[in-house]
């Protein structure tokens, strides 16, 4: 539970303070700390000092660094280490100070105190046998003035609104594939969104069949669980306004086909689904603050696996789009079912804009790493929306070349398309692949296949699913911050 409450030590288990280097020397009860060299500000400093009373009480001193050097992202971590410090010392109820300054208002104190602490808490451990009871930790987030309390509060229900979205996503991506796949998961977003504004129709393989989605059945249908189409359709706005479309990519599990990946490649491929994930919890997000536009989303989720009537290497299949292509990699899979789904999107919901999210290179990793995710687009203005929210969303972003060159990759001697563009430029050809089926529309490829898993956990990143980039979509479409003039990255 979190809430915004003025506390002191006195009135909490653990109280967090987080430290400027520039702002030590105002603090007299720290200064024997200082002059000790115990605790001097310094980014990733933290610092527990017990006072014993009735109770025992923990003060935990959080350095943020010299202000020149200070970042949402670097508070973020440092109030998450604190947070998960204070939950080791068996604090049930903690306080957490605010650290406003020029870079960060009041409002984005509590945006980013809830998403630390919330995110930082977070566990996928439904599998355990619990060998002790949870308890629930309250969270009181301290000093926000008097005349910021209306705004805070409201920043304070989206914010935990999206972070909900976000786990959500994390959740999703960290099930297993006996748990999740197609026909459960069409089953469990209808029971997310049933009491949302959020209307979601589900499609089985028959009328994904009788649609013409002839990609997207060729990976899915030699799987036991059938192929599922989800829609999710959000109105923020009247009729007629602008509708912006949302594709994620939904391999519930990956074996790679008949291009059968390695053992320790298929260990965590149940999280290929992370950009169904992170759409579908974008939606929540969406459907749950109301945001003031209209979104719809679409997941066609299917099981790549091997069986007598899968298809191979060489195979030539059809697309919605009428497009035909050649098979020369059956673990090149995900593009298929993207050109499908974003085919529908645009042809049967109309939309006027398209980002399509998707674990779908690895590639990716070997020129982004983990850290940023790869974008492929044909629209500057559109990336330039992106990347504007994602200064404040913490979620990093790199724009591909995509010249004329690289989408001659993808042609073929003996269809229109192949699946696969050969070894160079991995990432880019794939996502041009997806935007041979956009009709020139605004349009975003986002490959998450880097930032979309964690294997450490830091800060309030979680091992497993990340829910990357669920706050970067919900920000597409949000009202924007009365401060988000105030330079905060």
């Amino acid at each position: 539970m979190l809430q915004i409450k003025d506390v002191t030590l006195q009135d909490v288990d653990a109280l967090v303070v987080p430290v400027l280097e520039e702002q030590v020397a105002l603090h007299e009860e720290i200064n024997l700390l200082v002059t000790s060299k115990a605790f001097q500000g310094k980014e990733e400093e933290l610092f527990v000092l017990p006072s014993l009373d009735a109770t025992v009480k923990y003060t935990l001193y959080v350095g943020l660094g010299k202000l020149e050097d200070f970042t949402s992202e670097s508070f973020k971590k440092a109030i998450a280490t604190a947070v998960k410090k204070a939950k080791s010392l068996k604090a049930k109820t903690v306080g957490i100070n605010l650290c406003v300054n020029e870079k960060l208002c009041v409002g984005s104190n509590v945006k980013n105190i809830t998403e630390a602490s919330l995110l930082g808490l977070y566990s996928f451990d439904k599998y355990k046998a619990q060998t002790e009871e949870k308890e629930a930790m309250t969270i009181y987030i301290s000093g926000v003035p008097q005349e910021k309390q209306e705004r805070a509060h409201q920043v304070l229900e989206e914010s935990k609104n999206t972070v909900d979205g976000v786990i959500l996503a994390r959740d999703l991506t960290n099930e297993p594939s006996n748990a999740i796949y197609p026909e459960t998961l069409a089953r469990k977003v209808v029971e997310i969104f049933k009491d949302t504004d959020v209307e979601v129709e589900v499609l089985d393989e028959k009328q994904i069949e009788e649609f013409g989605m002839k990609a997207f059945l060729a990976v899915g249908q030699s799987s036991t669980h059938k192929p599922r189409l989800m829609v999710m359709r959000y109105r923020g706005e009247a009729a007629g306004s602008e509708t912006l479309g949302l594709v994620g990519k939904g391999l519930t599990y990956d074996t790679g086909g008949y291009s059968l990946k390695p053992t320790d490649s298929m260990k965590t491929m149940h999280s290929d689904m992370g950009g169904a994930a992170a759409v579908i919890g974008a939606m929540y997000a969406i459907g749950k603050n109301k945001a003031k536009k209209n979104v719809t989303a679409v997941v066609a989720a299917c099981e790549n696996v091997i069986a007598p009537d899968s298809y191979k290497p060489g195979d030539i299949i059809g697309s919605m789009a009428g497009k035909t292509i050649e098979i020369g990699n059956t673990d090149a899979e995900g593009r298929l079912t993207l050109a499908d789904a974003v085919t529908y999107i645009i042809e049967k919901e109309k939309v006027n804009k398209v980002i399509d999210v998707a674990t779908l290179t690895g590639a990716v990793l070997v020129a982004l790493g983990t850290e940023y995710t790869g974008v492929v687009t044909n629209n500057e203005e559109f990336y330039n929306e992106l990347t504007t929210v994602a200064e404040k969303t913490g979620e990093r972003f790199w724009k591909l070349p995509s010249c004329k060159e690289f989408a001659k990759l993808n042609k073929s001697t003996v269809a229109d398309l192949k699946n696969i563009g050969g070894r160079n430029a991995g990432t880019i050809t794939a996502g041009l692949f997806v935007g041979e089926f956009v009709k020139d529309l605004p349009w975003l490829h986002l490959d998450i296949a880097g930032t979309a898993w964690s294997d450490v956990c830091e800060g309030y990143v979680s091992k497993g699913g990340t829910g990357v980039p669920v706050k970067t979509l919900y920000g597409l479409v949000a009202t924007p911050c009365p401060c988000s003039h105030q330079k905060d990255k």
